[in-house]
C-alpha cells in the first residue's frame, strides 16, 4: 500500500482516474508527508478515538488517520473522488466514506451512531471558501466534540484568535472563543499543496470547552447581536443594532443597555469583549 503524501504518487492517481480539480470545491491536496505527520501529532489521535474527517480528497490524510484512530468517517462532497477513495483506502477496514455535503449531514446523529455519545475529534484540510460555515456548523450542532484540528487560510486562523480592537476581530473570533480555546499550531507554505494556493495556510486546534467561558440565557440572541454588530462594522453599536432588520430593537433600548454597562454611546462592536456581548444579550430583548 503506497502512501499518497508525495507529489508523484498524487499525480499518478489523478492521472489514472482523469481527475480534474474543481474550483467550486476549493480543492488543494496536501503533498508533504512532514506536514501530514505533524497534523496527526498535534491532533493527538489515539486508538480509542473516532475521527470525523471533512474533505478527504484522494485519501492522503485519511490513510494517516486510519492508522492512528479506532475509526474514521470521511465526508467528501465531490462524487468524482469516491472511486479514487475506494482504491486508496481499500487496505483499511476502519474507514467509512460518505459522499455528501458536510453542511447537510446530521453530524450529531453520526457521532451518536459511530461513537455512542462520546466526544469526537474532527480533523480536516478545509476548503477556504467554506471554512466559517463548517466550523460554525460543528459547534452549533452541539455534537459531543473534543477537538477540531484544521488546516485553514492563515488569515482565517488569525481571525479565530483575534481580540477586541484588532482588524481581524469579528463574529468568527467571538464564536470560536465562546465554544473553544484556539491555538495556532504551525504555518504551512503554498508549496505543500497541489495545486498551489495563492495564500499561506495554518493548522489551528480548537479544544472544545466543557463549560462555556461566559453564561448567556439565549445563545441565538447573543450571536444575532454579534452578527448585527459586525454586519456594519464601521458604524456605532447603537446604529448597527437599531438598523438591523432581524433584531427589531430601538436606539433607545441599545443606548440604555450600554449605559447600564458603563459603555460610551458611540462605542463600536469591535471594542466589546465576549463577556460584554453576553451581558448585552441579557439586557436587550427582541
Amino acid at each position: 500500500m503506497a502512501y499518497l503524501g508525495n507529489p508523484a504518487k498524487t499525480a499518478e492517481y489523478l492521472k489514472k482516474y482523469q481527475f480534474h480539480f474543481q474550483k467550486r470545491y476549493g480543492q488543494n491536496f496536501l503533498i508533504d508527508t512532514h506536514i501530514l505527520e505533524k497534523i496527526i501529532q498535534v491532533s493527538a489521535i489515539t486508538k480509542d478515538d473516532f475521527v470525523l474527517e471533512i474533505g478527504p480528497g484522494i485519501g492522503t490524510m485519511t490513510q494517516y488517520l486510519a492508522e492512528s484512530a479506532r475509526e474514521v468517517t470521511a465526508v467528501e462532497i465531490d462524487k468524482s473522488l469516491i472511486p479514487i477513495l475506494h482504491e486508496t483506502l481499500s487496505a483499511y477496514d476502519n474507514v467509512t466514506v460518505i459522499n455528501e455535503d458536510i453542511l447537510k449531514v446530521d453530524i450529531r446523529a453520526l457521532a451518536e451512531n459511530k461513537n455512542h455519545g462520546r466526544p469526537v475529534k474532527v480533523v480536516a484540510n478545509l476548503p477556504y471558501y467554506i471554512t466559517t460555515p463548517i466550523i460554525m456548523g460543528l459547534f452549533e450542532s452541539h455534537m459531543p466534540l473534543e477537538s477540531i484540528t484544521v488546516m485553514v487560510q492563515k488569515e482565517v486562523a488569525d481571525r479565530m484568535k483575534a481580540g477586541p480592537g484588532t482588524k481581524d476581530y469579528g463574529a468568527l473570533s467571538l464564536a470560536v472563543q465562546y465554544y473553544a480555546s484556539a491555538e495556532i499550531m504551525f504555518m504551512v507554505s503554498p508549496g505543500c499543496f497541489m495545486p498551489r494556493p495563492g495564500v499561506g495556510s495554518a493548522v489551528i486546534r480548537l479544544m472544545r470547552y466543557r463549560q462555556n467561558p461566559v453564561f448567556v440565557s439565549d445563545e441565538r440572541r447573543m450571536f444575532a447581536l454579534i452578527k448585527a454588530a459586525f454586519g456594519q462594522r464601521r458604524k456605532t453599536l447603537v446604529n448597527s443594532l437599531s438598523n438591523a432588520a432581524m433584531l427589531s430593537v430601538s436606539r433607545k433600548e441599545v443606548t440604555e443597555a450600554l449605559e447600564e454597562m458603563n459603555l460610551r454611546p458611540d462605542i463600536r462592536g469591535e471594542a466589546l469583549t465576549l463577556e460584554q456581548f453576553a451581558r448585552l444579550s441579557m439586557l436587550i430583548s427582541f
